[in-house]
């Protein structure tokens, strides 16, 4: 028997099929994932018919050297991008043929990101910086306002609200990315080498507030990175080599 989920996409309420087989499946399902960039007289294999399921609330590493296909399996599992061919489903869902505007809308919804130059508004407040993926989102002003003191709490700098990014430390200003990421309430955080313009002392210190993020909150994350010692921290760990999953292997 199939049952029907509403799932919304650019304001609508669509009806998705989800059969017993997808709820089965983790947060994230990928079933032979292709993807192939083809840059004239070279054709680059970025992907290679990768299938792989991680479960809601794992803490996953997804490592690898420059080249293996790392970024490209996080731009695919941001949807950031789509597979060349193959099946994404995102809770259940079939993203892998979603156009430009729908994936921009799935992100919104379900996933918040981390990356390593921290992307943060320069000339703009660490308020505003947390409240802009609100406005994208229509939420009402009193709620922008709930979720934004509730994130900068959890993340442990309410009282920086009002600084501006280069008052702060790049400890702080990672903990304002993560803010930013969380006030959309998203179920996947993907962090792209989320420690590599920090000291070691501040980059342990932003491993273990993540770590602690993901047991209390029950949030997916999965981090990118090249560093073992950074992949350490998961509970799995996931190495590509070539465009493959060379290892996948419980920490």
């Amino acid at each position: 028997m199939v049952e029907t989920a509403p799932y919304e996409q650019l304001g609508t309420v669509v009806d998705k099929p989800v059969t017993t087989e997808t709820q089965a499946r983790g947060l994230i399902s990928l079933d032979q994932v292709w993807k192939i960039y083809d840059l004239g007289e070279v054709r680059v294999e970025a992907m290679r018919g990768i299938s792989l399921e991680i479960p809601k609330g794992q803490l996953v590493a997804i490592m690898g050297a420059s080249g293996s296909g790392k970024s490209t399996m996080l731009n695919i599992l941001g949807c950031l991008d789509r597979p060349t061919r193959g099946v994404y489903l995102l809770d259940g869902v079939d993203v892998s043929t979603f156009s430009t505007a729908q994936r921009a809308d799935i992100r919104n919804q379900k996933i918040g990101f981390m990356f390593q130059s921290f992307n943060l508004l320069p000339r703009t407040s660490v308020w505003e910086n947390v409240e802009a993926p609100m406005l994208y989102a229509g939420v009402a002003k009193a709620e922008r306002t709930r979720r934004i003191e509730e994130s900068l709490e959890i993340v442990g700098i309410p009282e920086k609200a009002k600084a501006l990014p280069n008052q702060l430390s790049g400890g702080q200003q990672q903990r304002v990315a993560v803010a930013r990421a969380l006030v959309n309430q998203p179920s996947i955080l993907l962090a792209d080498e989320p420690t590599g313009n920090l000291d070691s002392v501040t980059s342990d210190e932003i491993l273990r507030f993540l770590k602690n993020l993901n047991s209390e909150k029950g949030i997916t994350l999965i981090v990118v990175t090249h560093e073992r010692k950074i992949a350490d921290f998961a509970s799995r760990i996931i190495e590509m080599r070539d465009g493959n999953i060379i290892s996948d292997e419980m920490n």
